[in-house]
């Protein structure tokens, strides 16, 4: 597998498609609309990647999820809210205890998952906001190990959830319950098939394959579901040098997505023939 570079979104700015400080969270839908967490907005790329609408939320946003029935759901601090996909307001979900600072979303079998950095795991809840477990703490230190700052992960089609495991050097599989599946990642300073430096990879995307984000320096990479590296889809020359926590996304045609949080740009890749 090979990936170029095929374009890139936003960049620091004051235009309606730019970004003046912050560029936090990003989510792609299968038709390839790109939904951008920045500042305090959310902002809407069409699959043609010009900016088609933006709406402000109440809070910084830290992470943005489009769920199924076609609503987004935006991480904030001690809470998470709930827009129509036109922007409309529709409802908050506050605990400042089980959502101390939201910075993943994703979704799996009638539940919301919600990423909690503050407690270092992941909350699961129903459609209706009401809490039912809590993943990722069942071990040893009591948490995903995130020096980072930032917990990070993917629902794959079968409703398991893949979460970075950053101080750990790997990416851990949990079934909804909360029970461990199994992880892939190991810790290699050269070996581009493992993961260098004192944490990483930072953050995760799931589609046909699972995608890692990675700092000092900042790449991307493809691997399968065993734990095979297919591509590195983005080597560190396609980024600032002092990128961390790149938040990553793929929508309905492969296409990868990476945020790149010092010049405020989301930049795409797709995969070459041959």
């Amino acid at each position: 597998m090979h990936y170029r570079q095929v374009s890139v979104l936003g960049g620091k700015g004051e235009g309606p498609g730019q970004f003046r400080s912050e560029l936090r969270g990003i989510a792609a839908t299968r038709n390839g609309r790109i939904y951008a967490a920045g500042d305090s907005e959310i902002k809407v790329f069409g699959p043609s990647w010009a900016i088609e609408r933006r709406w402000s939320t109440a809070k910084p946003p830290l992470a943005v999820a489009a769920a199924p029935d076609g609503s987004i759901y935006v991480g904030e601090t001690g809470q998470i809210e709930i827009f129509s996909a036109a922007g409309a307001p529709v409802s908050v979900w506050r605990d400042e205890k089980l959502l101390g600072k939201v910075t993943a979303i994703d979704f799996a079998k009638d539940c919301v998952l919600a990423g909690d950095a503050a407690d270092r795991a992941i909350r699961r809840f129903d459609l209706q906001g009401k809490f039912l477990n809590t993943i990722g703490k069942d071990n040893p230190v009591n948490g995903l190990l995130i020096p980072n700052g930032v917990v990070d992960f993917a629902v794959d089609a079968q409703g398991a959830i893949h979460a970075a495991n950053p101080g750990k050097h790997r990416v851990e599989r949990y079934a909804l319950d909360g029970r461990l599946l199994g992880h892939i990642g190991q810790f290699h300073g050269t070996d581009p098939a493992g993961f260098g430096g004192c944490c990483n990879p930072t953050n995760v995307a799931v589609s046909d394959h699972i995608y890692t984000a990675e700092k000092a320096g900042p790449r991307v990479k493809a691997y399968d579901f065993n734990g095979k590296l297919l591509a590195v889809v983005a080597a560190e020359n396609a980024f600032d040098a002092n990128c961390k926590n790149m938040s990553v996304a793929v929508d309905g045609r492969g296409r990868v997505y990476v945020a790149d949080t010092v010049k405020l740009a989301i930049v795409v890749f797709e995969e070459v023939a041959g």
